[in-house]
């Protein structure tokens, strides 16, 4: 009777930290999906953004072309969150250089559609920053699941493998100015 006990609690605690690590992955897919929601916004505002600077700025093809090849490379499929992330860091590096090159052009920086690209585009990194947070948080609980003892021999036996996180540089999340809001009493 007692072995029946015993191998009844340990079915039950199987099964429960088996859908613990279930809910977790699909909880980590989920948050991936908004962390490319806003990864896609960003890949469409910027070739706009870029486009509107290039009527402006005629001397900077390199920076523009390489600002381009970033942003193909960076919309390419990843193996791995943290690769993605590397990527997108590049990206916001090479978009430090042509916010800079903005300020030299203060008829680019008054421009309504840059202004307003620029506002959007600073939206869309709150909004990646915050699913960013949430993605990582389910990652870090899925590691911590899979690593501790002994729910990693349930992970292991099932095949719950490691995931990275989507951490940007911290110089890359600080790059996209915040634009003051044109109101309708502007002159």
């Amino acid at each position: 009777m007692e072995g029946l006990i015993l191998l009844l609690g340990l079915a039950i605690w199987l099964g429960a930290t088996y859908s613990r690590f279930a809910k977790l992955r699909q909880l980590i897919r989920q948050s991936w999906v908004d962390i490319d929601v806003e990864l896609k916004r960003r890949h469409e505002l910027i070739p706009n953004l870029v486009s509107t600077a290039e009527g402006y700025v005629t001397n900077e093809r390199e920076l523009f072309t390489r600002v381009s090849e970033l942003l193909d490379q960076s919309a390419a499929r990843h193996a791995s969150a943290a690769s993605q992330a590397e990527d997108e860091s590049d990206l916001m590096h090479e978009m430090r250089g042509l916010f800079a090159v903005v300020e030299g052009y203060p008829e680019l920086k008054a421009n309504a559609q840059f202004l307003t690209l620029q506002a959007q585009l600073a939206e869309t990194e709150d909004r990646l920053a915050a699913a960013s947070g949430l993605f990582n948080g389910k990652v870090r609980a899925m590691n911590l699941l899979r690593e501790g003892f002994p729910s990693g021999i349930v992970g292991s036996m099932f095949g719950f493998g490691a995931n990275s996180l989507f951490e940007l540089d911290m110089t890359a999340q600080r790059i996209i100015p915040r634009s003051v809001p044109l109101s309708s009493s502007d002159p």
